[in-house]
């Protein structure tokens, strides 16, 4: 093959050669074309039907809170025994009193002082502290003197009633420290006073020497002058 023949052939190969790069160029870009706009037509479509279902999840959202309102008219509804009705303990004349926490002794400010009427004896105070409102129940306080835990009797024929103490309120208590005739006795100068025998914290109380012999204790009372120990 002379020179100018083989020159001519390359030429010819390189133009061909470029024009079959140029096709091929042209080929991807309009598949790049194509796919793009394929694409973005999904996502067109994909982003329609995103919006019924964004609407369907709003309106569960919706179908959600009524359904929750609707459960809690029904909570209020049931909730009715709340405001007491039907609820507390009988007390045996067809009504019902509330039923609250039972007072502790750690519960009540206490206070003991002797005084000298019907012979003397120790007038008993107690108020809830700061805050709180409890139940004195219908029972004996807990009196009790000396290491020997010598424990007073009642003093009232009849059952006492419960109190509740709360704010200002206060129950009073007297004790009657010495019962019998003949001299003797206990020399003491403390009581142990609890809300019942179950009390897990009792409180000691100064009341100055006094002498102890068979002491009675009385109920409750909400005067002071209701808790005079008698006899």
């Amino acid at each position: 093959m002379s020179g100018n023949r083989r020159k001519a052939f390359l030429v010819s190969a390189v133009l061909v050669g470029g024009a079959l790069l140029m096709t091929a160029c042209q080929d991807t870009d309009e598949a790049a074309d194509t796919g793009a706009s394929q694409g973005s037509s999904s996502s067109s479509a994909s982003g329609d039907a995103a919006t019924p279902s964004g609407s369907s999840a709003a309106g569960s959202g919706q179908g959600t809170g009524k359904g929750s309102g609707a459960a809690g008219k029904g909570s209020g509804a049931t909730g009715g025994t709340e405001d007491g009705a039907g609820s507390g303990a009988d007390t045996g004349n067809g009504k019902r009193e509330p039923v609250g926490q039972s007072c502790g002794a750690n519960d009540i400010s206490w206070n003991a002082r002797a005084e000298t009427q019907a012979g003397g004896y120790i007038l008993i105070s107690a108020k809830a502290k700061p805050g709180i409102t409890c139940i004195l129940p219908a029972a004996l306080p807990t009196v009790a003197f000396g290491s020997d835990g010598t424990e007073a009797g009642p003093a009232e024929q009849a059952a006492g009633k419960q109190i509740t103490l709360s704010g200002s309120t206060t129950a009073y208590a007297g004790v009657n420290p010495k019962t019998t005739n003949a001299d003797g006795g206990k020399e003491l100068d403390s009581i142990i006073v609890a809300v019942g025998n179950d009390d897990p914290d009792p409180v000691s109380l100064k009341v100055g020497t006094t002498t102890v012999d068979k002491p009675v204790v009385t109920n409750w009372h909400t005067s002071a002058t209701d808790a005079v120990p008698l006899g």
